[in-house]
């Protein structure tokens, strides 16, 4: 039985009524109290798809009450597991006992929820001999090409049909074996990818070039914990030696590192004091630097980390994203709100996402001054020199913002945008929030119980 609470807006197919996508805002409130971080989102769906691998039955703890979660769940469900969800206790559990391949008008229901029914390849390779891949979703806000994903399953051995007309369809009749890849880029859906159709291939795989983010690392333990052999050098590269079979798992997510420190920079940017309880040190380090350098002031528990405003100016930071252990680029969105309450000149410059800073011209409209460029204002390697996106930001403050009405243009922006709506003064209407219901579990309720006056 599925008990997640019913999403506002999530309706069949996605659908939302206008009145349930709206949020209203009164803002120039500081947001002060306590709230709880589950597990993160960028790991949590890639273990439900690794459940996959092993006949039997996985449990995973600590899910956060996400809608990835409730897409993930009806694509296990299409192949033939069965999957329980109970949300209050945040569990799932998924028998992959019985696997079949789901049917192309079934699977293209979820056309365009999400990016990850492409990690079903090996999984469903390895189990039934092909998998069927619809067209993919997710937030726009750049390229995320599915080629690396493409190019190693064909590595590995398959052979893969992209003259499909309703999507991919990906065979391997003789299995998989395993290869030498290298990423061009370390990019982290084709490097989870490569995890999960290298640890039942036959033979060794290593994969260099490879992204090494705290939830990749977390689904390599939980492979490990089914039965896998993967080591991981100081240098990207990741050794898979293909084991026979792989068993059913138990696994307590890592919390989520972005929802973390998007209430962090709300604080920050409403000159609040916010406690999130299930935040952690380790995964957030750089984050956390940066924090301290802009102004606010954090303590970590054992217990979670409080994030607050101290009082007088912030001031103002140069910031480049980058893979980890960089900056992350989920980072810089929410902060960018605070950053324009920073007292001077703060430098924001985007490597991985070619389109992050669409989400800067309502923050504009609301008062900010935020001045966006095509140059690299940076010394990291980017990708997107000499080609003709605005991926650097300078913003400019302290500006004050006024409330105004917001169309939510992604998951990440969406929040940004949330934020400063609560850190403007005077109403703001909110459209498209059940976008945001992707990555943030229960934030209407977090942020009631932070204080916020919302309707």
């Amino acid at each position: 039985m599925d008990s997640f609470k019913k999403i506002p807006g999530q309706e069949e197919n996605d659908v939302s009524t206008d009145s349930e996508d709206i949020l209203h805002v009164n803002g120039g409130k500081p947001l002060n109290g306590a709230i709880k971080v589950r597990g993160a989102k960028n790991f949590v769906s890639k273990a439900m798809v690794a459940a996959l691998l092993a006949p039997g039955t996985s449990v995973l703890k600590n899910v956060p009450e996400i809608r990835d979660v409730h897409v993930v769940s009806d694509l296990l469900r299409l192949h033939g597991v069965n999957v329980n969800v109970d949300g209050e206790k945040g569990v799932v559990t998924i028998d992959a006992t019985h696997v079949r391949l789901a049917s192309v008008a079934d699977v293209d229901t979820l056309s365009g929820s999400s990016r990850i029914p492409i990690l079903f390849s090996g999984p469903l390779l390895h189990r039934l001999g092909e998998a069927f891949i619809p067209a993919l979703g997710g937030c726009a806000i750049g390229g995320r090409p599915i080629d690396f994903h493409l190019d190693t399953l064909r590595k590995l051995g398959a052979t893969v049909d992209k003259e499909h007309k309703d999507g991919i369809h990906i065979t391997a009749p003789n299995g998989l074996t395993g290869a030498k890849i290298h990423l061009p880029y370390p990019s982290v859906g084709a490097t989870e990818q490569t995890l999960l159709a290298a640890v039942l291939a036959e033979g060794k795989t290593e994969l260099s070039g490879a992204a090494i983010e705290p939830e990749i690392m977390d689904l390599v333990a939980v492979l490990q914990k089914m039965g896998a052999i993967i080591s991981v050098d100081v240098d990207r590269t990741f050794r898979i030696e293909g084991v026979k079979e792989l068993k059913g798992f138990t696994h307590t997510s890592l919390t989520d590192r972005i929802e973390a420190a998007s209430w962090a920079s709300a604080a920050l940017a409403t000159r609040g004091d916010i406690f999130v309880k299930g935040a952690t040190q380790p995964e957030m380090m750089t984050f956390l630097n940066v924090f301290r350098k802009v102004g606010g002031e954090f303590d970590v528990t054992d217990k979670g980390i409080r994030f607050w405003h101290p009082g007088g100016d912030l001031k103002p930071v140069a910031i480049e994203t980058d893979v980890h252990p960089g900056f992350m680029t989920d980072w810089q969105q929410p902060l960018v709100v605070a950053l324009t309450q920073a007292n001077g000149l703060s430098i924001v410059h985007e490597t991985v996402y070619e389109n992050r800073f669409g989400f800067t011209k309502p923050l504009v409209q609301m008062g900010a001054t935020i001045q966006l460029y095509r140059e690299c204002l940076g010394s990291l390697p980017c990708r997107f020199q000499q080609r003709n996106y605005k991926h650097s930001a300078v913003i400019f403050g302290p500006t004050p913002l006024t409330g105004r009405d917001i169309d939510v243009p992604d998951l990440r922006g969406g929040f940004s945008h949330l934020i400063a709506a609560l850190a403007a003064k005077g109403p703001s209407n909110v459209h498209g929030i059940s976008l945001i219901d992707r990555g943030y579990a229960d934030f209407r309720g977090k942020l009631r119980q932070l204080g916020a006056d919302i309707d």
